[in-house]
C-alpha cells in the first residue's frame, strides 16, 4: 500500500502550500511572464503543465513546488496506465495505444474505478466532481486552478480540461483545448471516428449539435476559429498567460502595464482569442476612466474633447466592435448551467454513439 502513503504525503504537501496564498509579488508575475513568453518564443521548453504550474504560483505567492506538483501529476499517470492495463477497449485500430490513453484519462477523472496494486491489495480511484460554487472564479481566482482541483478534487470548465490535457502529455498523447462561450473542452482524435469532443464537467462526449445548442455560437466564431476548434500548444500557452494577467488583475487592480503586456503577448500568437481581445479594450477602458477622475468629470461625452482621451475612447470602441464583429458573445450564467445541464437530461440526443461504443471495454 505504498502508493497510498505517498499520496497522502502528497496531499499534505499541497494543503500547505494551497492554503498560503496572501504573498502578493510582482516579481513572481514577472518571472511567470518571462518564462511563458519563452516558451512562444522558443527559447525555452513548450509545456503546458509547467505554464499552468507557473501561473498559479505567482498568484499564489510562489507557495506551490513544482518537484510536489510533478510527482501528483507522474502519481495520476501511472494510475491511468494501470487503468489502462486492467481495462481492454473493444477498439482495434492501429492507433489503439493512443486511444487507450484517452480513456484511461477519462476514466480515472470521471469514474470511481477499482484497479489491482498487487496481488493482495486493490485501490480505488474517485471521480472530479465539478465545483458549481463561483464557477467562473469571480470571487475566488483560485477556483479555476488545476492546484485547487488537486486539492480539493472539485473543478470547473477551466481546470478539469487542463488537467486532463496535462495528463495525456504526460502519457505521452496529445489532447486539444477547445473553446466554446465561456467555457473550455478537450478535442481528441481516433482513426475510427475522426475528431470528437470529450467533456470532463459532465463526463459524456457530446456531439458538436450540444455546443452549438447553447445558442451563443455565430457563425462567424466558427468561421474566425473561435469557438470549436482545436488549440495549438502555442495558443494554449497563450490561455495561461491570460490566465496570469487576470491573476494579477485582482491583485494589482490599478497597474495596468503588466496586464497589456500579457494581453499583447497572447494576441500575437492567439489572435481571436477572445478573453485577450476584451482584456485589451479594458486596457482602453481604464485609461479614459483615469482620464476622467483625474479632470473629474462625471460624463464620457464631457472627457471626449480632451485628444488623449477621444484616442483611448476610439480605440476601446473600435476594439469591442472588432469582438462582436468576429462573433463573440457573452452567455449570462444562467443559461450557461442550464447549457451545462441540458447534456445530462438529453444524453441520447447529443451522445457521440459510435464513440461510446469504441471506447466499451471487454472487461
Amino acid at each position: 500500500m505504498r502508493c497510498i502513503a505517498l499520496f497522502t504525503l502528497v496531499m499534505l504537501n499541497f494543503t500547505f502550500a494551497y492554503s498560503q496564498s496572501n504573498d502578493n509579488r510582482k516579481e513572481l508575475f514577472e518571472e511567470a511572464y518571462n518564462e511563458l513568453e519563452g516558451m512562444l518564443k522558443g527559447t525555452e521548453k513548450l509545456s503546458f503543465k509547467r505554464a499552468v504550474f507557473v501561473t498559479e504560483n505567482a498568484y499564489l505567492g510562489g507557495r506551490l513546488d513544482y518537484e510536489t506538483f510533478n510527482f501528483r501529476i507522474a502519481e495520476y499517470a501511472d494510475l491511468c496506465t494501470k487503468i489502462s492495463q486492467q481495462h481492454q477497449l473493444l477498439y482495434k485500430e492501429s492507433d489503439l495505444k493512443t486511444v487507450e490513453k484517452y480513456a484511461s484519462v477519462f476514466r480515472f477523472m470521471t469514474d470511481t474505478v477499482y484497479y489491482l496494486v498487487d496481488d493482495s491489495a486493490y485501490f480505488k480511484t474517485t471521480p472530479f466532481q465539478y465545483d458549481f460554487d463561483d464557477f467562473w472564479g469571480d470571487k475566488n481566482w483560485t477556483k479555476m486552478f488545476v492546484t485547487k482541483l488537486l486539492d480539493t478534487n472539485l473543478g470547473n470548465c477551466h481546470s478539469l480540461p487542463f488537467l486532463y490535457k496535462i495528463l495525456c502529455e504526460e502519457l505521452g498523447a496529445n489532447a486539444y483545448l477547445a473553446m466554446a462561450p465561456n467555457h473550455t473542452y478537450i478535442k481528441l482524435y481516433s482513426k475510427k471516428t475522426g475528431w470528437f469532443n470529450t467533456e470532463l464537467t459532465s463526463a459524456y462526449f457530446p456531439i458538436d449539435a450540444w455546443i452549438m445548442a447553447s445558442g451563443y455560437i455565430h457563425l462567424s466564431a466558427i468561421q474566425n476559429g473561435i469557438y470549436m476548434d482545436t488549440l495549438s500548444q502555442k495558443q494554449s500557452i497563450s490561455v495561461t498567460v491570460i490566465d496570469l494577467a487576470k491573476g494579477y488583475e485582482r491583485k494589482f487592480p490599478n497597474d495596468i502595464d503588466f496586464i497589456e503586456k500579457c494581453a499583447d503577448l497572447a494576441l500575437e500568437y492567439y489572435p481571436f482569442y477572445t478573453n485577450a481581445l476584451l482584456l485589451k479594450a479594458e486596457i482602453f477602458k481604464k485609461r479614459f476612466e483615469a482620464i476622467m477622475k483625474k479632470e473629474n468629470l462625471s460624463y464620457p461625452s464631457q472627457a471626449l474633447s480632451i485628444p488623449e482621451a477621444r484616442t483611448l475612447f476610439n480605440e476601446m470602441e473600435k476594439r469591442y466592435y472588432h469582438i462582436h464583429t468576429i462573433g463573440y458573445r457573452m452567455m449570462p450564467k444562467e443559461m450557461y448551467i442550464s447549457w451545462l445541464g441540458e447534456l445530462k437530461m438529453q444524453r441520447d440526443r447529443y451522445a457521440n454513439k459510435e464513440l461510446m461504443m469504441n471506447l466499451k471495454s471487454t472487461n
